[in-house]
């Protein structure tokens, strides 16, 4: 068994060494760009170039160090029939979780308004929030968006979930399907985005959709910079339907200096950190899946092209 790693790492010896342990049988090769092919079984990659595609041409299947696979499937050359397995979870969710929790609480709590007091020498109590005042809306019923979900209802948050297909989740209303959008939207004050990107769902978070959303809203982008359109969401705060926006995710990383973002106090602005990739975890819950295929046993994960995860 052959495995390439394709991922651009300074040192990807940190990578290559402990799949080299979990994989004992395996011939473990880091990607060369100027090199001969290795005729891989198996690539585990991120953000490859379409030269891998060109060059390896005895892959069984791909997997992505990444929950998001949008920009693998964007890359040229990259045969229809080939398994692309994303990763699950790996120790994601609870970030994801914690980073989200964090921002609502922020909102809701009125964290802010402590802060300033506290530099102002004011003690000051305000009165407790109602939980009903806060209804929550998470955009993507993945592993990851169920995992939010069900941490804010575990908190007595009302909350309601959006997919594309319909979905159970024990304490969540769940929406399904572009016919149920404005309901859900409507319904909601604090909407977080955890959806993958697709055709269907960039741009979702545009002006239309915001101004559905309940007066004083809270928007929350853990998803894909491409699902905001950026300008928009300018507009719903100064139309004053939006009142403050948390982003993980943008258009353009790093977001550049002179991004109009910067310079809104409405806008919090984190670098992509809202769930790191554990590489630990990761790599276990990787190799395990070469070994099973290998063996001919079968695996979750595997992507659907067509639908985009």
């Amino acid at each position: 068994m052959k495995v390439l790693f394709v991922a651009g790492d300074p040192k990807p010896e940190r990578w290559t060494v402990p799949i080299k342990e979990l994989l004992p049988e395996a011939e473990v090769h880091v990607w060369d760009a100027n090199g001969p092919a290795v005729d891989a079984d198996y690539a585990i990659v991120w953000q490859p170039p379409e030269q891998l595609f060109e060059r390896e041409k005895k892959l069984k299947a791909v997997f992505n160090l990444g929950a998001g696979i949008d920009g693998l499937l964007a890359v040229p050359h990259l045969p229809p029939q080939l398994p692309i397995v994303r990763l699950e979870d790996a120790g994601m969710s609870a970030q994801m979780a914690e980073y989200v929790l964090h921002q609502l609480l922020e909102a809701s709590r009125g964290m802010e308004t402590y802060r300033e007091q506290q530099r102002q020498g004011i003690w000051k109590i305000h009165r407790p929030i109602k939980r009903s005042e806060w209804p929550v809306g998470v955009m993507g019923l993945g592993h990851i968006g169920k995992r939010v979900a069900r941490t804010l209802a575990g908190l007595d948050y009302r909350v309601n979930g959006w997919a594309r297909s319909k979905h159970d989740l024990d304490g969540v209303s769940t929406f399904s399907g572009t016919e149920n959008l404005t309901d859900f939207l409507q319904s909601t004050r604090v909407l977080v985005n955890t959806l993958p990107l697709t055709e269907e769902t960039r741009g979702i978070l545009n002006h239309r959709h915001l101004s559905q959303l309940m007066p004083n809203a809270v928007v929350i982008n853990v998803g894909r910079g491409e699902h905001l359109v950026e300008e928009d969401l300018i507009k719903a705060i100064e139309d004053g339907h939006v009142a403050r926006a948390s982003l993980d995710v943008f258009r353009q990383e790093p977001l550049p200096a002179d991004h109009p973002f910067w310079q809104r106090p409405e806008i919090t602005i984190t670098p992509h950190i809202s769930a790191r990739t554990l590489r630990d975890a990761t790599l276990e819950q990787i190799t395990g899946k070469i070994q099973a295929h290998h063996n001919g046993q079968p695996i979750s994960g595997i992507v659907d092209p067509s639908r985009g995860y």
